[in-house]
């Protein structure tokens, strides 16, 4: 990492969810002062923020609020130079169940993050959006001009604070750029998440059990999505642009499964659960992720190959598995 980060002012929210995590390291090591937004709970529990290194939290300035409270938001973005924006409720199957406080959260709590930005000093605003809001591939690979498609109440909340944070740039400059990280899977990713639910279950069990075996994902490894948006953050002239970060290349889940059960060195059978299938018309077939306007613009580029990931992937599981619950599905 160069020194453009030392002693800058930084805010991250969703920070204590897994790409926050590991991109609040990054910025630490780079030297910024880093507040870390998270939402409050009775318990003070910062989430991943607590698995990170005592000398990196140490560095930390945490924030507890809710991304639904504009004033909370305004003073969170205080003086800081650059905002990741981060925070969202990310489960698919959580939406379908609870769309009003996914929307609530996604869409508003972007609107309060972009308003407290417009009425700062703020240089770049990053703001995360998902692969989820192209729906099922209509094109391959898919550049970020392919049509959106709302096809779960999560990417219709993505695809409205996506809108807005365009508008925003359009109707009041704010100088916000957009990501569209591709499936992102590393350490301290939930069992939520196929990689980890797949790995924990192939640790623990004889059999694994998944949803959609024939859907395919382009995933990428933590440590790149971090430096994508770092590179964003860094980079000139790119306001208002929307980026994908992928790697170009998709797998079978089905036969990431096999995979992984390899590298593992265990056996186990794979099933197919009816209750992980999503929705007949809302399921995403196919993500595959035309990165050539990252790699151009933003000089970024994936390292990190897929057996390499899922290697590092697996050594942290298998360190962390009270971490999991490989015999319940999560939501």
């Amino acid at each position: 990492m160069t020194d453009y980060w030392q002693s800058r002012p930084v805010l991250v929210t969703g920070a204590g969810g897994f790409i926050a995590s590991h991109l609040i390291e990054a910025l630490v090591s780079g030297g910024a002062h880093v507040r870390a937004f998270v939402r409050y709970n009775s318990r003070s529990d910062p989430g991943l923020l607590s698995s990170l290194p005592p000398e990196v939290t140490a560095r930390v300035e945490t924030i507890a609020g809710d991304l639904r409270d504009p004033d909370g938001v305004r003073r969170a973005v205080g003086d800081a130079t650059h905002v990741f924006h981060l925070g969202a409720l990310i489960s698919i199957p959580y939406s379908y169940r609870h769309p009003t406080d996914v929307v609530e959260s996604n869409i508003l709590g972007t609107l309060h993050i972009l308003q407290a930005v417009r009425d700062t000093d703020v240089v770049r605003l990053v703001h995360t959006s998902s692969s989820e809001v192209y729906g099922t591939a209509l094109k391959v690979p898919i550049d970020e001009a392919h049509p959106l498609q709302g096809q779960s109440p999560y990417s219709a909340s993505k695809i409205g604070a996506d809108a807005l944070a365009e508008s925003f740039h359009r109707a009041y400059g704010v100088p916000v750029a957009t990501l569209r990280p591709f499936n992102t899977y590393g350490p301290r990713q939930s069992g939520r998440a196929v990689i980890p639910a797949i790995i924990s279950q192939a640790l623990t069990q004889e059999t694994i059990h998944l949803g959609n075996l024939e859907a395919r994902r382009d995933l990428t490894y933590v440590s790149d999505t971090v430096s994508g948006f770092l590179r964003l953050a860094e980079s000139e002239g790119v306001e208002g642009e929307v980026f994908n970060l992928g790697t170009g290349e998709d797998i079978r889940i089905g036969d990431l499964a096999d995979l992984i059960v390899e590298l593992t060195g265990r056996q186990a059978e794979i099933r197919v659960d009816p209750d992980r299938l999503r929705p007949e018309k809302s399921e995403v077939q196919r993500l595959v992720s035309d990165n050539r306007a990252a790699r151009a613009r933003l000089g970024w580029t994936p390292r990190v190959s897929l057996k390499d990931g899922l290697k590092k992937t697996i050594r942290w599981v298998e360190k962390n598995l009270d971490f999991y619950q490989s015999d319940r599905y999560q939501i």
